[in-house]
């Protein structure tokens, strides 16, 4: 698996995200007050815009999401899929930090939980 170095954890604020461009890919980040990470496509299927990372984190029966800001589709960041119509998903991909202490992302698709 390849990864690729984004920031540092601590650059991540908690409920909010950021984009990265890994490998010509947008990724949204999203790092929780409980300091877990989640890295999913930052394009919004509903608008085609790439705007996801601007969404607002919060969460759906303890389940961590973010809302579309544009159209305020519910999306899973752990498994990707849109809550609010269930035949609509956007890819996640693994997150870790690394010894260093930086939030690095591979655009191979994540090990769901759910």
């Amino acid at each position: 698996m390849s990864w690729t170095r984004i920031c540092g954890f601590d650059a991540l604020l908690p409920e909010r995200g950021v984009c990265a461009l890994v490998d010509g890919t947008q990724v949204a980040l999203f790092r929780t007050y409980e300091g877990e990470l989640h890295a999913l496509a930052n394009l919004d299927p509903f608008s085609g815009a790439y705007v996801l990372s601007r969404g607002i984190v919060g969460t759906r029966k303890g389940e961590p999401t973010v809302a579309s800001p544009l159209h305020k589709q519910v999306f899973s960041l752990v498994s990707g899929r849109c809550l609010d119509d269930v035949t609509v998903s956007v890819p996640v991909y693994a997150v870790r930090v690394g010894d260093d202490g930086h939030v690095e992302v591979s655009l191979q698709p994540a090990m769901a939980t759910v």
